[in-house]
């Protein structure tokens, strides 16, 4: 008989490493509550990069920007990242932008019960379709894609709570706390999750 397992997952839309780790995370999750547990997902917001502008510009720009363009054109030509866990990253059509607006509509389908299957979906615009996650007209969409109703509040809360993450002091995301323990952190893998679920 499985306990009701509670897992915080700290997360930005814009951290590939997130994608990954979230993607294995539920994936366990599923192979969990298949074997009847109970796991509630509770997404926590963290912006990696919180001065990032709105508007967006090409992933592969900013990358240029701050790495040089040799780096730039050797990540971007990359199609091996994530195609272990059946993503298909585009990072060539991926717009880098501020994920703000992407965590309070993250918030919002939480408090509806669609708060997986909404990051999962913020994450593969992000890394797949080339969306920017800023733009109210897109989140509107995914919003109406993923059954969820969005509203223009909740800034006040999403900032008091970004706060509260930040000063947690975790590690660099993604971070899965677990009530009652473990955390994981860093290369999350799937057995791992799973492990930690049944225990």
């Amino acid at each position: 008989m499985h306990r009701p397992r509670r897992v915080e997952a700290v997360i930005d839309f814009v951290c590939v490493h997130c994608y990954l780790g979230f993607t294995r995370y539920l994936r366990a999750v599923i192979r969990h509550r298949a074997d009847g547990g109970t796991v509630e997902t509770v997404l926590r917001p963290v912006q990696l990069r919180p001065q990032a502008s709105p508007v967006g510009e090409p992933l592969v720009e900013v990358w240029a920007r701050e790495r040089g363009a040799a780096v730039a054109a050797r990540l971007a030509a990359d199609t091996s990242f994530g195609a272990d866990d059946g993503l298909e990253l585009n990072f060539r059509r991926a717009v880098f932008t501020n994920t703000f607006d992407a965590h309070r509509l993250a918030a919002q389908a939480s408090a509806q019960g669609k708060g997986e299957e909404m990051a999962e979906r913020l994450f593969r615009a992000y890394f797949a379709d080339g969306l920017n996650i800023a733009d109210t007209t897109v989140l509107d969409r995914l919003a109406a894609e993923t059954g969820v109703m969005a509203t223009s509040g909740g800034a006040e809360a999403l900032q008091a709570e970004l706060a509260r993450v930040r000063a947690l002091d975790l590690p660099v995301p993604p971070v899965l706390l677990l009530a009652g323990g473990p955390v994981l952190s860093g290369e999350i893998r799937e057995h791992d999750v799973l492990a930690a679920l049944g225990e």
